[in-house]
């Protein structure tokens, strides 16, 4: 069954918006796959700081999501994969989403709107990482058609990451 997917607009990243990912990020469940807590504030003024540089220079990055009432709910994008391990210097499609949202299809919703983005900003593909455990963001991958490619043990520990590709 195909359901109607949410409206969802994304936006680039204000400096205010560091305080609302700062928030909804503080939850054990949405950080389950990114170290289990949220982090300070001032590495998220970072993080909208540097997506609003992306934007500028790439004219892509990790936009905020909002949900049909403008309230902030996540982010969603692209961004240079800048680590020394896995698909070092390709871009990544990513997402992360309030706990309170999840199921109902704003993240996929997100997801096609970056890939059509990132499509009209000249890229030819895009890879998604995702820890092997988390199956919701998987599930995403293949509804936005990837496909598994890679598979990379992280630094942090003995757990797998899947790299998933798309061509656009």
């Amino acid at each position: 069954m195909n359901r109607a997917l949410p409206v969802v607009r994304l936006r680039v990243p204000t400096h205010e918006d560091a305080f609302a990912w700062h928030r909804i990020f503080d939850d054990p469940d949405v950080m389950e796959f990114h170290g289990g807590a949220s982090a300070e504030l001032s590495v998220y003024e970072e993080l909208t700081a540097r997506q609003r540089r992306h934007d500028a220079q790439l004219g892509f990055c990790l936009w905020t999501m909002l949900d049909e009432s403008g309230r902030v709910i996540g982010f969603t994008g692209a961004q240079p994969w800048d680590r020394d391990w896995g698909p070092t210097g390709e871009i990544e499609i990513g997402w992360r989403l309030a706990r309170e949202h999840w199921g109902k299809g704003y993240v996929t919703a997100a997801a096609r709107q970056t890939l059509e983005r990132v499509a009209a900003a000249g890229l030819t593909g895009v890879v998604a990482m995702v820890d092997a455990r988390n199956s919701r963001s998987i599930a995403v991958t293949r509804r936005l058609g990837m496909r598994l490619a890679e598979t990379f043990t992280l630094p942090s520990g003995p757990r797998e990451a899947h790299c998933y590709r798309l061509d656009l």
